[in-house]
């Protein structure tokens, strides 16, 4: 089993495709690295030998920020919003949508489930 960056790569799927179950690397990414690597985007992972794995770890290593270290940077980066008291930090802080999306009907992914509130009645719009 290939294991890159802390994560086990599908045995099944083709470089290119297992190479994006890393966070922080997409699609794009992944092709430049097969083809910087001179690794087929078509090569199974399970084709693949012990000396083209360990390639792709240590570029993987060098050139990109990952998993952890990535997920940490990010983290840090909102709480330094928070802490500024910024318009994005206090969006973060209500777990609102950061970016100027609507929030009247939609947004429900970022909100969660909508609650009932009991007693509400909806007054018809006026035309």
């Amino acid at each position: 089993m290939a294991r890159i960056a802390g994560i086990n790569i599908p045995q099944n799927k083709v470089v290119s495709i297992a190479l994006t179950y890393i966070h922080g690397i997409g699609l794009h990414s992944s092709k430049k690295i097969c083809m910087k690597l001179n690794i087929s985007e078509t090569t199974r992972v399970n084709q693949l030998s012990e000396d083209q794995v360990l390639k792709i770890r240590e570029y993987i290593d060098s050139n990109h920020k990952v998993e952890g270290d990535l997920r940490r940077d990010i983290s840090v980066n909102i709480k330094r919003l928070v802490d500024l008291a910024t318009y994005r930090g206090s969006r973060h802080k209500k777990k609102l949508p950061v970016r100027g999306q609507r929030t009247h009907c939609n947004a429900r992914t970022r909100k969660g489930k909508a609650i009932a509130i009991a007693g509400k009645k909806l007054t018809p719009l006026k035309k």
